[in-house]
């Protein structure tokens, strides 16, 4: 509390640097690179990695990492996911288990977005890709993976049905994202948005299209929250 008294940001001008939010909800602020300029977004990972806390920077590209590399030469980036991160240098043991479902390979950015978002946040991650609806005996023959789940993160394009099918399995809850992945009538990642929204499996709570960090970063609380029930 005597932390949280301090001024809890830094004002850049263009940015004001929230340096508490890691106090507040356990995880430091994240960078949304879209919309800045590669400086801006140097600038603002310099003054988040002056905590000492890993630092992330979601849907970033191959300008941002080099200029953010010519600053930090440890930073990584995960192509897949679009994500830079530099790690702290205190390592985290992952606990609880969320796994990480996939549709389509077509779906791979969203769910490694959602998976690296989870792992960085201290959960043990479980990857299944490539399980849709449309050959369903790929999740079946993959079911014990992710019944021991917490919580279940399930990546869908095209219609979205793969949602519900995990959700009328599955004993823990289910997130599940839209992507904007399929033809014309999909309408950019609505059609699968109203089918999950609609679903009629109980236990499936919706992001946004494309959300794989919102996604991740709720299934990492939840599988927190399961850690702690489990202490006690």
């Amino acid at each position: 509390m005597e932390r949280l008294q301090v001024l809890p940001y830094e004002n850049l001008q263009f940015a004001r640097v929230d340096h508490h939010r890691h106090l507040r909800c356990g995880f430091p602020e994240v960078i949304y690179c879209p919309g800045k300029t590669v400086e801006q977004i140097a600038v603002i990972f310099k003054h988040l990695a002056a905590s000492g806390d890993s630092v992330l920077a979601t849907r970033a590209g191959e300008d941002a990492y080099e200029a953010v590399k010519a600053l930090f030469p440890a930073v990584c980036f995960y192509r897949e996911a679009r994500a830079l991160v530099l790690h702290s240098l205190e390592s985290k043991t992952p606990v609880g288990s969320v796994a990480v479902v996939s549709a389509g390979t077509a779906d791979l950015p969203v769910a490694e977005e959602a998976a690296l978002t989870a792992e960085l946040i201290g959960s043990r991650v479980e990857r299944l890709y490539d399980v849709g609806v449309a050959g369903i005996h790929r999740l079946i023959d993959n079911w014990d993976l992710i019944a021991k789940a917490r919580v279940i993160v399930v990546v869908a394009g095209m219609e979205g049905a793969l949602a519900s099918v995990v959700g009328g399995l599955a004993t823990c809850p289910v997130i599940a994202v839209p992507t904007s992945v399929g033809y014309g009538s999909h309408f950019g990642g609505l059609a699968p948005l109203l089918t999950m929204l609609n679903s009629c499996a109980t236990g499936v709570a919706v992001v946004n299209i494309d959300n794989g960090y919102g996604a991740g970063y709720m299934a990492a609380l939840i599988n927190r929250v399961g850690e702690k029930a489990d202490d006690q």
